[in-house]
């Protein structure tokens, strides 16, 4: 269980900009070069790819993009403040269930407790329950928040695994006087049937599905075989990236999607997928993914076939292995989510919703949050910046 008196050790010097930062207790263990994955910027969501592609200079000869640099504080920011909302208790108690343990979900948990030490300062102590299940599971997380019902939380947040299955769900919790957001990657929506109060995260992972594979397929010059690794089968976000990545590939006459496979988000599962991918089509050209997990899998077998020079890979996030792929020219470019803003906002909204307060008053019923799209030519000072690696 994840509490707000915990105490982590970080990595001297790798945070320099933030002030000390008391961490969290993980069901598993988890080693701290995993939970070192913490970025966040403020902006507006990414709105497209090919911009920056145009814009490039150049791209090196191994098949490592160099798009547009970003500046590393265009992508991390620790340097987040609450807004001049002024809480109307003194203690709160939160819920908050996810996907998985899983480094993308540490990262949100630091902006989540870094929002709870400022409210700290400020006089207002803040307790709160940051819980998921080993592997995802859209009942598992039903049953999570059946329980969390019974344990008098002032709020209960949910990124969802399904939105089929976890809807009905929210639906009774709300119908019983509960008060429950979304959050993070997947959002069950209104126009899902939902009547969840509001949603913090990633409202766009259609667009980066759509955006990373626009970038792949200029690499390719809009021809050839296309492998397709989604994750959790039902969740949202991967489900909304791999509808991107296959409406964009359907523009393109050259180009076919031969594979999709669901990995679960698991390295080692996308790694297995992406060798039965390479055995069965010598010419495939590329790999789209659409999760944290895959391309760092997906780039392990390419290399294990010697054919990182023909198959280009795009993905998301900001795994550190990834990075160092992406570093390399093994992987062409990476969409990474804000994570850190994305755990600093929703603390943010769920003081207000227990005040109270609805969409509109204080925040919106959907807090956007960023996806930025970075190249080989950013990797590096990234690295350096979320890792301490330096070359």
């Amino acid at each position: 269980m994840v509490v707000h008196k915990k105490v982590l050790a970080w990595k001297t010097g790798l945070r320099e900009k933030q002030k000390a930062v008391r961490g969290f207790v993980v069901l598993a263990a988890i080693s701290c070069a995993c939970v070192l994955g913490l970025f966040g910027c403020k902006g507006k969501p990414s709105k497209g790819t090919l911009p920056a592609l145009e814009e490039s200079s150049s791209e090196s000869g191994d098949g490592g993009g160099k798009g547009t640099h970003k500046d590393t504080e265009d992508i991390v920011d620790f340097d987040h403040e609450l807004d001049a909302y002024q809480p109307l208790k003194k203690h709160y108690n939160f819920y908050f269930t996810y996907k998985m343990i899983h480094p993308w979900w540490d990262a949100v948990a630091i902006g989540i407790e870094d929002a709870a030490r400022q409210y700290e300062k400020m006089g207002v102590i803040i307790d709160y329950e940051y819980l998921a299940p080993a592997e995802a599971s859209a009942q598992d997380q039903v049953r999570r928040l059946s329980e969390a019902s019974l344990g008098g939380f002032d709020v209960i947040g949910v990124d969802v695994a399904d939105v089929n299955v976890v809807t009905p769900a929210i639906n009774q919790l709300m119908e019983r006087g509960q008060k429950v957001m979304t959050f993070s990657s997947s959002d069950a929506a209104k126009e899902d049937g939902c009547s969840r109060i509001a949603y913090v995260g990633n409202t766009h992972n259609y667009e980066d599905g759509a955006d990373l594979t626009e970038a792949l397929c200029h690499k390719l010059d809009y021809h050839g075989k296309i492998a397709l690794l989604v994750g959790v089968e039902g969740a949202p976000c991967h489900e909304e990236r791999a509808l991107g990545v296959q409406d964009v590939i359907a523009k393109y006459p050259d180009m076919e999607i031969v594979e999709i496979a669901y990995d679960e988000d698991s390295a080692e599962r996308a790694y297995e997928y992406t060798k039965e991918f390479l055995a069965r089509h010598g010419d495939l050209a590329g790999i789209a993914c659409c999760n944290m997990s895959n391309p760092v899998g997906a780039a392990r077998a390419v290399i294990e076939a010697g054919r990182e020079k023909e198959t280009v890979i795009v993905g998301m996030d900001h795994d550190q292995e990834a990075l160092k792929y992406l570093k390399d020219g093994i992987i062409y470019a990476l969409g990474v989510q804000d994570c850190y803003s994305i755990g600093f906002d929703t603390m943010q909204v769920a003081v207000k919703i227990a005040d109270g307060l609805l969409p509109g008053e204080a925040y919106p019923e959907k807090t956007e949050e960023i996806t930025v799209i970075i190249y080989q030519d950013s990797a590096a000072e990234i690295l350096q910046a979320l890792y301490g690696e330096i070359d």
